[in-house]
């Protein structure tokens, strides 16, 4: 009888599991065994918590006094262990747990893990600042901490957490800023603040762009009645005196009176006007059903390869259409003077200076926080959220990092265009 013998070549033996997955693997075994939930109010992962706190707090009592609990070397010793002090700490991951802080008799032991007075671990001062980002009240922020982690938080508790970034937020609304931008978008967002009545008020925000091409949001600044080229002068003077002496190109809007305000801050800043902006007005100004044909026409205008091309394909635009929507051709033509500016310029530079869709982007974020609001009982408390807002973008760094390699092949066409202003490689 012939026996055949299959494949004998000896496999490999399984990967050993990480110290982690160990732990997690006996974790799950623990809690089928017991019948337990691992998470929730009284699930196994608050029990093994608060055993490790527990534990990490006798352990640091034992280092203190120098001996093991029960161990008669402390009767000599001149200070023992004096019972316990129950205390309730919230923590980030399980909730509110109860714990017993070891207590000597000498009073001079200071716990590390959980120190005296402390009332919550782990990064839930974070977790207030996120969720008040987002746009939740006080209230809603100790509702929902009463709901999800079975423990109370107070309003003015929560109040205190956000209040202590204001000083963080003043130090960043005053720290130096680069001496050269190669651009800067401006825009405002409304945002309601109730001062004696409700009302609208405008609140500025910058976003410069480094000769490093790193985007960096230089301000938030609180206006009052509409937003205004008076006020705008007053936020230019400001990154001036925090040490921007130079700007390449300035993009906004299109607001009135804007340029005369830039030229006094920065004489050789280039303004140029929001070509998205300009395209979106046309578009409104004109019924849906010629919203192709529009389109069609006014391409040639803004992909002109000169301005004087540009002026030509814009009197075509004068003669189809100006009759039936002269307000089209009065928007564009208001604007000429601060639209032509992009039509000197490489193709790469146009492409990152054609509309503020950076800034209007962030100032989407801050509208979904003003938005879940709905209003600000005080300027100062309209600010903070937004501070807030900006300090919980991109925690990865990974837009930063897109933001940079998409305006590298602009840098190279703004050291070329702008050679004269731009400094020598090593000083920046």
């Amino acid at each position: 009888m012939t026996i055949t013998i299959g494949d004998v070549t000896p496999k490999k033996p399984p990967k050993p599991q990480s110290a982690e997955m160990d732990a997690a693997t006996e974790l799950v075994r623990m809690a089928k065994e017991q019948g337990l939930a691992l998470t929730g109010p009284d699930g196994l992962l608050k029990q093994l918590t608060k055993t490790v706190i527990q534990t990490a707090l006798n352990e640091e009592m034992t280092e203190h006094l120098g001996y093991e609990k029960h161990d008669p070397a402390g009767r000599e010793s001149g200070n023992i262990r004096n019972g316990t002090r129950g205390k309730t700490v919230l923590t980030d991951s399980v909730g509110a747990i109860d714990i017993e802080v070891p207590r000597d008799r000498a009073g001079t032991f200071e716990p590390q893990i959980v120190k005296k007075r402390q009332r919550r671990l782990g990064e839930v001062d974070e977790i207030v600042l996120s969720l008040y980002a987002k746009g939740l009240t006080t209230g809603e922020i100790s509702a929902h901490f009463a709901e999800i982690y079975g423990a109370s938080v107070s309003k003015e508790t929560i109040s205190r957490i956000t209040d202590r970034v204001i000083e963080e937020m003043n130090d960043w609304s005053a720290r130096p800023l680069d001496e050269i931008y190669a651009a800067v978008f401006i825009d405002a967002i409304v945002v309601k603040i109730r001062d004696g009545q409700v009302a609208n008020r405008p609140i500025y925000a910058a976003i410069g762009v480094t000769l490093a091409g790193e985007k960096d949001i230089l301000g938030l600044w609180a206006g009052t009645g509409g937003e205004g080229a008076k006020f705008w002068m007053s936020v230019l003077t400001d990154i001036r005196n925090r040490g921007t002496r130079d700007v390449f190109i300035l993009v906004c809007d299109g607001l009135k009176g804007l340029p005369e305000v830039v030229g006094n801050v920065w004489p050789l800043t280039t303004v140029q006007t929001c070509i998205i902006h300009l395209i979106r007005g046309s578009f409104r100004l004109a019924s849906k059903k010629y919203w192709d044909e529009l389109k069609r026409d006014l391409k040639p205008i803004y992909t002109a390869p000169s301005p004087d091309a540009a002026r030509d394909a814009f009197e075509s635009l004068k003669e189809k259409w100006g009759a039936r929507y002269p307000a089209i051709i009065r928007l564009w033509e208001n604007a000429w003077e601060e639209f032509i500016p992009f039509l000197d310029y490489d193709v790469e530079i146009r492409k990152v200076i054609c509309s503020t869709n950076a800034i209007e982007s962030l100032n989407a974020r801050y509208r979904r926080a003003v938005k879940a609001r709905g209003h600000f009982p005080t300027e100062g408390a309209a600010l903070k959220c937004l501070y807030l807002v900006t300090r919980s973008l991109d925690p990865t760094g990974k837009g930063q990092v897109r933001w940079t390699m998409r305006w590298k092949p602009a840098l190279n066409a703004f050291a070329i265009t702008f050679a004269d202003r731009f400094p020598a490689a090593e000083n920046y």
